[in-house]
């Protein structure tokens, strides 16, 4: 078999799978028999190219990311690393959509992740967005550090790994009942988390001693 038929065969295995994720929801899952069937090749065949159902399901969330979220400009220099970061984490913020679009998105995990019977097809499907949500932010720290960023390259995968969880609390935020200034309170969110990664953060958070009453 030759590359170009290789690659053929794994770009049809990716489609039948992003199909079946369609039909029958993110959690679908993704067995190899019903793959390989629709696809109209051997078991073994797709075990070549993916050699367990976690790869498989990794790539194809991958994918269906790569085509929601737009390309970001982490790699434009004219605009300060600060600036790109938080761009980056906002283009992954308005995924989720707001008001009844951003509740609809967050009824979606709950039903699909906290109330559906944790079945190894759920944990599979969430592992696999969570190792792509990391790969991504972790992948805009390196760039920013390739240029001289004062990030911590040790702690890459932990600055990364805050930077989600920061994301997911302003993502479940979004659906909750807020203050109209949920927008600029999101502003000074996203820009305090970049701080926090990119070593700009000079003045400690107030301890509750110190906190308004």
């Amino acid at each position: 078999m030759s590359g170009t038929e290789r690659k053929d065969t794994r770009e049809r295995i990716l489609a039948a799978a992003a199909e079946i994720i369609t039909e029958e929801g993110v959690t679908a899952k993704l067995s190899v028999r019903a793959v390989a069937a629709r696809v109209g090749v051997s078991t073994g065949s797709l075990r070549h190219h993916f050699p367990t159902q976690q790869l498989l399901r990794d790539e194809v969330m991958r994918r269906v990311y790569d085509w929601i979220l737009p390309g970001t400009d982490i790699r434009d220099t004219a605009v300060p690393p600060r600036d790109r970061l938080v761009e980056c984490l906002r283009q992954v913020l308005a995924m989720t959509g707001v008001g009844a679009e951003s509740r609809a998105a967050m009824a979606t995990v709950t039903e699909s992740f906290i109330s559906a019977e944790q079945t190894d097809d759920v944990r599979e499907t969430y592992l696999a967005m969570q190792r792509d949500g990391q790969r991504r932010v972790e992948a805009w720290l390196r760039t920013l550090a390739e240029e001289g960023a004062l990030i911590d390259t040790s702690r890459i995968p932990q600055s990364a790994r805050f930077l989600n969880t920061v994301l997911d609390g302003l993502a479940l935020e979004r659906a909750l009942p807020s203050e109209d200034s949920l927008a600029q309170l999101e502003t000074e969110t996203l820009y305090m988390a970049a701080d926090a990664v990119l070593g700009r953060w000079q003045h400690p958070a107030p301890s509750y001693a110190d906190a308004p009453r």
